[in-house]
């Protein structure tokens, strides 16, 4: 039987499968690398440091497996960091990463001096400061030697398949998160190019994310012990993991609990959100999706139990909790690096509010999974606002994992959320997408209809469900009696 390799390059590390063509993990690997945070709000990593985890985790792991097998090698990766080569495929510097918030002078100047009404023209988006084409504008204003020298211009999971396969490429799903794409018409955009003084040339060749691109290395495929191998273009992370979940065609909804956390509705055609809360973009399986993306979801669970609490139980402090849903009075709100969906605030910063001398760490662990919650609620609602129907949700992302936040997410958005039998999200995705590049099923679509399977279905509770209406209707006042306060605090 063929086996397919899914690579998910992550912020914190890159995960990656090898799975049978009938959807069996036969093997799985983690690797991690350092976040270098030079400045409050920057966030950088190296990209050598991607490519030696993903050589050290293919290594890992085919030990054992039959390397004979494997046909194929796709992605799913972060989204819109900033990989930028010189005329000698060098580095030329850190990659700015999703979540870095120093560009909030060139959004500005995009959203106001260009206008969102010319944005939305060229690329179906407004700026948002994690976008790739703000930072180009921040390096051309602060980096100028190194703008000079940039000959290509990459996305994460991109330079990874460049070293493995020698093809500058990319595509739609992850290209979309640019600025840089009229996703309208699945091509690039002249016109944003020419804002941010760039030439087509030094953009990658663009793909559906199911396409052939390349093939292995041959010496990297000595090294590994691997034959013809095939690399196929993989998809940005959410776009990968909607794939992964069986999240294609009309009407399908999927919320992720990673670092960051999204709402993502895919649709056969392209749709625009007007009031520009939620982005839209190509998706994986061909079609399009409208997406709503908060920069700070398992993370703030991450922190919390990590940095403040001390701890790494996170059953133990999540035991004896579910009993409270509803009536805690404690609010959370999850902006630890500022917020894209739906307000798009870099200066936006996480808060509690409603201690009492009878607050406990049980109200406040609550609050931080609740607060996540109401924040990805907002997403919702923004989709709503754009006619969109949504009934039930499949969930994903390493905050799915918790019995306690899969009941708190049934509970606040007051419906049905399905859990598939393999949570692996991007990488999963990443390998159903290179058994579609090489045959073994005619489209997405066909892949998920064989291979993903709903395991189990969390219904809300009536009584939580109703609370919980009412406390989200609090949660809302929130942000806006604060952001004044967040600008002249924390604003450039």
């Amino acid at each position: 039987m063929n086996t397919y390799i899914g690579i998910d390059l992550g912020t914190s590390s890159v995960k990656l499968l090898l799975v049978s063509s009938n959807g069996r993990i036969l093997s799985e690997t983690t690797k991690f690398y350092n976040v270098s945070y030079p400045h409050p709000g920057w966030s950088e990593q190296s990209p050598e440091d991607w490519y030696s985890a993903v050589i050290a985790g293919l290594k890992d792991l085919l030990c054992g497996q039959d390397r004979d097998s494997v046909r194929g090698i796709s992605f799913g990766g972060q989204m819109h960091g900033l990989v930028i080569l010189n005329e000698k495929d060098e580095v030329i510097r850190p990659c700015i990463l999703w979540n870095d918030g120093r560009t909030e002078k060139e959004t500005k100047y995009l959203n106001e001096t260009i206008g969102k009404a010319k944005l939305s023209q060229y690329t179906g988006n407004i700026a948002f400061a994690g976008f790739t084409a703000p930072k180009l504008l921040w390096l051309k204003a602060n980096e100028p030697d190194n703008f000079a020298r940039i000959a290509k211009i990459m996305l994460p999971k991109d330079y990874i398949a460049y070293r493995l396969s020698g093809a500058f490429a990319t595509d739609l799903s992850d290209a979309s998160g640019m600025l840089l794409l009229d996703v309208r018409n699945r091509c690039w955009s002249k016109e944003m190019c020419g804002i941010c003084g760039i030439s087509l040339a030094q953009l990658p060749e663009l793909h559906e994310s199911y396409e052939v691109t390349g093939t292995l290395k041959k010496d990297i495929a000595d090294d590994l012990g691997l034959g013809d191998v095939k690399i196929i273009a993989g998809a940005g992370d959410n776009a990968a993991a909607a794939i992964g979940t069986g999240t294609a065609g009309e009407g399908g909804c999927t919320i992720s609990l990673g670092t960051s956390g999204t709402l993502f509705v895919s649709a056969a055609e392209y749709a625009e959100d007007k009031e520009n809360k939620l982005h839209s973009f190509c998706h994986a399986d061909g079609g399009y999706h409208l997406m709503g993306c908060i920069l700070s979801a398992a993370s703030c669970n991450g922190w919390w139990m990590e940095r403040i609490l001390e701890t790494k139980n996170y059953p133990k402090e999540q035991k004896d909790l579910e009993c409270r849903l509803g009536d805690n009075d404690v609010y959370f709100l999850p902006y630890l690096m500022g917020e894209r969906s739906p307000h798009n605030d870099v200066n936006a910063r996480g808060c509690f509010i409603g201690l009492r001398p009878d607050t406990d760490r049980k109200d406040m662990t609550l609050a931080v999974l609740e607060g996540v919650t109401f924040a990805l609620r907002d997403c919702l609602e923004a989709a709503r606002a754009n006619g969109v129907e949504i009934t039930r949700t499949k969930l994903c992302g390493g905050g799915a994992r918790s019995p306690l936040w899969r009941k708190i997410v049934a509970d606040i958005m007051n419906m049905p959320v399905d859990i598939v039998e393999t949570e692996q999200g991007p990488s999963y995705g990443g390998a159903m997408l290179a058994m579609v590049g090489c045959g073994e099923y005619s489209s997405p679509m066909e892949a998920i209809q064989s291979i993903v399977h709903v395991k189990e279905t969390i219904l809300p509770d009536p009584d939580a469900a109703a609370k919980y209406e009412a406390r989200y209707t609090n949660f809302r006042k929130l942000y806006p009696a604060l952001k004044a306060t967040f600008a002249d605090l924390y604003g450039a």
